[in-house]
């Protein structure tokens, strides 16, 4: 049994939140009967309208990108230029990114179709960790990656304490490579981070969510998750809020 405005959701009809506006305004008939109640959960069985036109029910799906760089995270782009979608396109469903990741970072990204799951995991209490691995203008000194640890004041606020190690440095070139943890999602956070301490980014990757890795995955490469690591996130996340 699903609930009616995910089944809605799922079939990439409206998101959840207008899949219940369309419930209460009576848009919506489950086995010939108007609903507007919230909240009803119904059998793959049950037969689901939306004006009068049926509901063709996806089956949730999961799967693991390696972003390229040079690609929108996105499912469309009215420019032309490479979407993650491309990626996706003899998978059935009508899958999504959770989160973004900026069009010049490369990395680890989940595509879903499941509403739910990706608001679970992008919701700001869940604190799902992320891990990038980023190449920096100048090389840092302890006290500018202090101000990463504590958290820096950006224009939308003071960021959380973030996890920093410098993995190597390049004193001829004056550039380094510093892994960063954050658990937060704002746009373009990490840039702006590394910029806030005097260290433009150069080049920046994403290479752990959560419990997920790229281990044996080349940029553009997928793979679908299991079930194991599916339910992993679920907990990950949930144990958070």
């Amino acid at each position: 049994m699903e609930r009616l405005q995910k089944v809605i959701a799922h079939a990439g009809i409206a998101s959840r939140r207008k899949a219940e506006q369309l419930i209460a305004e009576g848009h919506v008939k489950v086995n010939g009967q108007i609903v507007k109640e919230q909240g009803v959960k119904v059998s793959p069985s049950d037969k689901v309208e939306v004006d009068s036109i049926p509901v063709e029910r996806e089956q949730p799906v999961y799967f693991l990108l390696y972003k390229p760089r040079g690609v929108l995270s996105a499912v469309s782009d009215d420019k032309g230029r490479p979407v993650v979608t491309d990626y996706f396109s003899e998978v059935e469903q009508r899958v999504y990114p959770v989160g973004r990741l900026d069009y010049d970072t490369s990395g680890l990204l989940i595509m879903t179709n499941d509403g739910d799951f990706a608001n679970l995991l992008m919701h700001p209490k869940s604190e799902v960790e992320k891990v990038y691995v980023t190449k920096v203008k100048g090389i840092p000194s302890k006290e500018a990656l202090r101000k990463l640890q504590k958290g820096v004041k950006l224009e939308d606020g003071k960021t959380a304490p973030a996890k920093t190690k410098v993995l190597s440095t390049d004193k001829k070139k004056q550039t380094a490579i510093i892994e960063i943890i954050i658990h937060e999602g704002r746009n373009h956070q990490v840039r702006r981070m590394m910029e806030a301490v005097g260290h433009p980014v150069l080049k920046l990757k994403r290479e752990r969510y959560a419990s997920l890795t790229l281990q044996g995955l080349t940029a553009g490469e997928g793979r679908e998750l299991t079930a194991h690591e599916v339910k992993q996130l679920r907990a990950i996340a949930s144990k958070k809020k």
